[in-house]
């Protein structure tokens, strides 16, 4: 089932939250809405599930417009953050539930249901449990009931509003693999709002990063966090160090460092911020040319394989980080206070937020 929304807008009192939003959904995909809180994600998989009215814009499942469809028309299947199990029914009871109350015409039989619900169970990897009410079972359990149950009425969409952010780290990775494993298995057309970065890098097949009601990127993890399109989408996937300085006849000066960029070489005179991720920066001994700057050593933090390396620049005093292998940390045999030289390895520069 595809999912295409187009120029969807959206206020509450006078706030906008959606400015003509529209996002084409493949059927199969897994895909996550990211971005901070407050930039319009929940909002969008509300409407998408019927349970909020857009003020413009429409809807359309395969083709077919739903813009104004009630939610038990729609046929998807919704789970949320904080499961909404019902806490005096059992695991059975509990994914049985929408099967039992479809009107008499659609619902299946005792024996149907028993069997498709223990299939569910198993699905979800909780046999055993059946007869266990939800203060018995874990977070985790809790989570994995909930997307059983909204999996038992056979929905054509899944939407998963933050599933796992009630969780802690551990379980919450474990979950999230779990969940494209199950998603390569079922082909369910998913939907998943989160606002972490490393969960929707990990788990989706396309990634739709909001800000302020607005999309600003869309596509594969590759694709937006190697090429991001904006400042933003830069920023939020990650940490990152800003350059600023200027660019002028095919170069860019950030500071001391120059840097060629001949394929902008008509651009005029102005103001631009260079922006570099941690691992692309390289640390020397020595300076090489003028694609470097010097750098003095505050701080060393190593983490597992990973040793990060807090600097402060010579020429602007500003702080740079830097991610190391353990193997290159080593070699260099890199000491607090010593003074070494920085080098971009790759970087993006951006002009009045537009990138060159």
């Amino acid at each position: 089932m595809s999912i295409d929304v187009k120029n969807i807008t959206k206020s509450f009192n006078g706030f906008a939250a959606l400015k003509d939003v529209s996002v084409d959904i493949p059927t199969g995909e897994l895909i996550a809405l990211l971005g901070p809180s407050g930039c319009g994600k929940t909002t969008l998989l509300r409407i998408i599930a019927g349970l909020e009215t857009p003020d413009s814009g429409s809807i359309r499942f395969h083709g077919e417009d739903t813009t104004r469809r009630a939610v038990r028309e729609r046929k998807v299947g919704f789970v949320f953050q904080h499961y909404a199990l019902f806490k005096h029914m059992t695991v059975f009871e509990n994914i049985a539930f929408g099967l039992k109350v479809r009107p008499r015409s659609t619902r299946p039989g005792k024996a149907e249901i028993s069997t498709k619900v223990h299939e569910l169970i198993r699905l979800v990897q909780l046999e055993g449990m059946a007869h266990r009410f939800p203060s018995q079972l874990s977070g985790g359990q809790r989570q994995r009931v909930a997307l059983a149950r909204a999996l038992a009425v056979e929905p054509k969409v899944l939407l998963l509003d933050e599933p796992f952010g009630a969780l802690d780290a551990r379980v919450r990775q474990e979950l999230r693999r779990w969940l494209r494993r199950l998603h390569d298995e079922l082909h369910i057309t998913s939907v998943f709002v989160t606002h972490d970065q490393e969960e929707a890098l990990e788990v989706a097949d396309r990634v739709v990063i909001m800000n302020q009601g607005r999309v600003e990127q869309a596509g594969t993890p590759e694709e937006v966090y190697d090429r991001p399109a904006t400042p933003f989408v830069y920023n939020f996937l990650g940490n990152v160090n800003l350059f600023h300085g200027r660019v002028h006849d095919g170069h860019v000066q950030l500071g001391q460092m120059e840097l060629s960029a001949p394929e902008h070489a008509a651009l005029p005179d102005q103001p631009a911020v260079g922006y570099v991720r941690p691992h692309d920066l390289e640390i020397e001994r020595c300076y090489a040319d003028s694609s470097s700057v010097e750098a003095v050593i505050r701080h060393i933090h190593s983490i597992g394989p990973i040793v990060r390396v807090e600097l402060e620049r010579g020429d602007t005093f500003e702080s740079l980080d830097a991610e190391l292998t353990r193997d290159v940390y080593q070699k260099l045999a890199l000491k607090v206070g010593e003074t070494v030289f920085v080098r971009a390895r790759k970087f993006r520069v951006f002009v009045d937020d537009y990138q060159i």
